[in-house]
């Protein structure tokens, strides 16, 4: 799965965003790249939806560009 964040492009938010989307369940990693605020998600599609993973990332005050 890959997003963009808006806000994914300095150290803080890149660490906090790892951290949120690490911390649930069934993803297994989160990578950021500072360039363009892109993230690629890899999960375990039977433990988590893209739903969910979108939901949570909005819940925390971040921004996903279409």
């Amino acid at each position: 799965m890959t997003i963009f964040i808006k806000e994914a492009t300095s150290k803080q938010p890149i660490q906090a965003i790892e951290t949120l989307l690490t911390q649930m369940n069934g993803i297994e990693r989160a990578l950021v790249d500072v360039e363009d605020g892109e993230v690629k998600i890899t999960y375990n599609e039977d433990q988590v939806t893209q739903e969910k993973i979108k939901n949570r990332i909005q819940e925390h005050g971040l921004n996903i560009l279409d």
